[in-house]
């Protein structure tokens, strides 16, 4: 193979990791920020409870209140029962005496309502409870798992930019420019496979002629459509039905360049 081909291929894969390697880098800040959200949300969540409840309970001490008010106002009028000089008088206090009743029935009935609620709300709030540590773990432990890869990654990173700078020497002016000319005209991708004649990036059938040198893997050939720079890979079973074939002559296989 062209030494500057084979340095090309590799330069492709290291500039491919690097940009995946910067990406995971770079998406960590956000992945972060939704787990502080998710623990964020959940504490939100688990004081409006809290509130609530002592909302509830503040509102049925109140309507409790109302009823104790009301019960002695009924008592006060069954006192003066006796007190009345006419029927008329008499049944228009029985009247009121029982408006306040039914005022008693529905505050009762609102009571209920928020002894269910709160019995809703401190199940809720007990469960969020038990989960509370347990989810702060989580979130630490994830976000640690995350800075660790990050770490990783940055490190892996350094030891490729590295690697990627000894390749760009290496190459020839030529080819160098020519790689990173195409590089930056086709978002990061300038080197691309020749299989069954087509090249893989742009999915276009090579010319018969350029196919035919492009599988030598011996000079820099361009593609015409997409105009990356082509190399072939032999399939292996081709590869391996010509291994065979020299087995059974009793030949050594020809090394590739």
């Amino acid at each position: 193979m062209h030494p500057d081909l084979q340095k090309v291929i590799e330069l492709q894969q290291v500039d491919l990791k690097i940009a995946e390697l910067s990406a995971q880098i770079d998406a960590l800040p956000a992945q972060i920020q939704t787990l502080e959200s998710q623990l964020n949300n959940f504490l939100k969540a688990h004081e409006d409870r809290k509130l609530r409840l002592a909302a509830n309970q503040k509102e049925r001490k109140e309507l409790e209140g109302e009823v104790q008010i009301i019960r002695q106002k009924i008592s006060k009028h069954k006192d003066q029962l006796y007190e009345v000089k006419t029927n008329e008088q008499y049944r228009a206090m029985l009247k009121e005496i029982e408006g306040e009743e039914g005022n008693i029935s529905k505050i009762e009935d609102r009571i209920l309502e928020k002894m269910l609620e709160a019995e809703d709300l401190q199940k809720c709030v007990a469960e969020a409870g038990a989960q509370l540590e347990g989810e702060k773990a989580r979130v630490a432990a994830e976000t640690r798992r995350l800075e660790s890869e990050r770490q990783k990654d940055l490190e892996e990173r350094e030891l490729l930019t590295t690697r990627r700078e000894e390749l760009a020497a290496a190459l020839g002016d030529d080819v160098g420019t020519l790689y990173e000319r195409i590089r930056r005209g086709r978002r990061g991708l300038a080197v691309a496979e020749v299989r069954e004649g087509m090249c893989t990036a742009c999915n276009v059938l090579l010319r018969p002629q350029l196919y035919n040198e492009v599988r030598t893997n011996q000079a820099i050939l361009t593609c015409d459509n997409c105009a990356r720079i082509l190399y072939y890979v032999e399939p292996p079973a081709v590869a391996s039905e010509a291994l065979g074939e020299a087995s059974g002559r009793g030949e050594q296989p020809a090394a590739r360049n």
